[in-house]
């Protein structure tokens, strides 16, 4: 069968005439979405400046924090020129942020335990029953906070040793937090002959604390009768000492009273 010129002429115009069409069109969708990228990653970086410094305003609002919900502001701007973009192109954006929120509930799940941490870390972060430098006891952890990040909390024990701990871990047990009332209480029991003057022991264990510099004069350091026993005497000293200074004055204490006792003796 032979091809007719004129036919074949007319539909390599049409053709033509349909690809400029399509270009012409196409043309005008793509300059529309870079122009929306463009001004969209503008719009995402103003906005995460503008929330880190109005979250910079809130007093005492955790750096972490400004930073992660910054950057928060920013991916939902840039989700929304996403969208944006793809209906520059004809796409139903209704189905692509109907799967968006299919992939982000398998992936929540997917990711539970890690979610968790993230969301323990934010409450860390905002209520801060610890903070960068106490010594706490969360459970079976124990040690100085040297860094409470968004998944979990980094802590030096009193050995030295690295401690990492989920911050799911940290949130849902009670918070032993050695530290932040700044004094800390200590008590020096003893044991004494039901012979001796008793009123004569405290008193002396009190002088002991008191010419301590390091021991509080409010709250003033005493000492009680703690046991009972057929031929002996539990007496206690009780003292307060700043946090900084406990270890050091609970070990030059101790020294001075069992020095006490053997001059007693």
């Amino acid at each position: 069968m032979e091809l007719d010129p004129q036919n074949a002429f007319s539909a390599i115009q049409t053709g033509i005439r349909e690809a400029s069409a399509l270009v012409v069109a196409y043309a005008f969708s793509v300059i529309g979405a870079v122009l929306l990228l463009i001004i969209g990653f503008v719009v995402a970086g103003l906005v995460e400046r503008w929330v880190y410094a109005g979250l910079g305003q809130v007093g005492g609002f955790d750096l972490t924090l400004r930073r992660f919900f910054s950057k928060i502001a920013r991916y939902v701007v840039l989700g929304l020129v996403v969208v944006m973009v793809l209906g520059q192109f004809g796409i139903q954006t209704a189905s692509v942020i109907a799967a968006i929120g299919a992939v982000g509930l398998a992936i929540g799940l997917a990711l539970q335990g890690t979610l968790q941490n993230i969301a323990a870390g934010i409450m860390l972060l905002a209520l801060r029953p610890l903070r960068i430098g106490e010594y706490v006891e969360v459970g079976s952890i124990s040690g100085t906070v040297e860094e409470i990040g968004l998944f979990a909390t980094r802590l030096r024990a009193a050995d030295g040793i690295y401690i990492l701990a989920p911050n799911s871990t940290l949130w849902t047990l009670p918070v032993k937090n050695f530290t932040r009332n700044g004094i800390r209480r200590n008590d020096i029991t003893i044991t004494v002959s039901n012979e001796d003057d008793l009123d004569r022991v405290q008193q002396s264990l009190i002088e002991q604390a008191e010419t301590d510099k390091r021991v509080k004069k409010d709250p003033a350091p005493s000492a009680f009768v703690a046991e009972l026993g057929d031929a002996t005497t539990a007496i206690t000293l009780r003292y307060w000492t700043s946090v900084n200074e406990y270890q050091s004055a609970k070990a030059d204490l101790n020294k001075s009273v069992l020095n006490w006792l053997k001059a007693k003796v």
